[in-house]
C-alpha cells in the first residue's frame, strides 16, 4: 500500500464533524393573561423543560431538534409560555457507536442551545416581557444522567 492510499485510510477512518445548517423548526408563544399581567409587579418564577431527538438523514448526516418550553409565571399566574425547536444538521462520521451517541446527545444539543435561549428572549421581548437570558447547560452531565438512569432501569428490568 503505497503512504499516498494508506494516508487515505487514515482520513477515512479519522473523527469528521461539521455543522451543515442551524435553523429554527417551530416556535410558540402564548400570553394567557395579557394584558393583566402587565399590570403587577414583576417577580418571574421560570420554570425550564428540555427535549433533544436525533433523525438520522442519511450516510453520517443527522438532525438534532432541541426542544425548550420555557413557563414564566408572575404571581403564580402565567404570563407567558414559550416553546422553540432549535435545530441542526450535522455531519458526523469515523465514530464509535458510544461517542456517535454523546455526540448527538450532548455535543450537538449544546451548540444548539445559544441559539435556543436567543430566540426565546426575543419573543418574550417583542410580547413586551422583560428579556430573560436562560442560564448555561450543562448538556454532558445531563448525558451522564441519562446515561446512569437508563442503566439503573435495565438493571432493574433484569431482576
Amino acid at each position: 500500500m503505497s503512504e499516498n492510499e494508506q494516508n487515505q485510510q487514515a482520513e477515512a477512518q479519522a473523527p469528521q464533524f461539521a455543522v451543515q445548517r442551524v435553523y429554527l423548526k417551530d416556535a410558540s408563544l402564548e400570553s394567557p393573561n395579557a394584558p393583566e399581567v402587565f399590570t403587577k409587579p414583576w417577580q418571574p418564577e421560570v420554570n425550564l423543560d428540555m427535549n433533544s431527538r436525533t433523525q438520522q438523514l442519511g450516510e453520517g448526516a443527522y438532525e438534532v431538534v432541541l426542544t425548550l418550553t420555557v413557563t414564566v409565571k408572575n404571581d403564580n399566574e402565567t404570563a407567558f409560555l414559550a416553546e422553540i425547536q432549535q435545530a441542526g444538521i450535522f455531519t458526523i462520521a469515523g465514530l464509535e457507536e458510544g461517542e456517535l451517541h454523546h455526540t448527538l446527545g450532548a455535543f450537538c444539543p449544546n451548540i444548539l442551545f445559544p441559539y435556543a435561549r436567543e430566540a426565546v428572549d426575543n419573543m418574550a421581548s417583542k410580547a413586551s416581557f422583560p428579556p430573560l437570558m436562560l442560564a448555561p447547560v450543562n448538556f454532558d452531565a445531563l448525558y451522564a444522567q441519562q446515561l446512569a438512569q437508563q442503566q439503573a432501569q435495565a438493571e432493574g428490568n433484569a431482576h
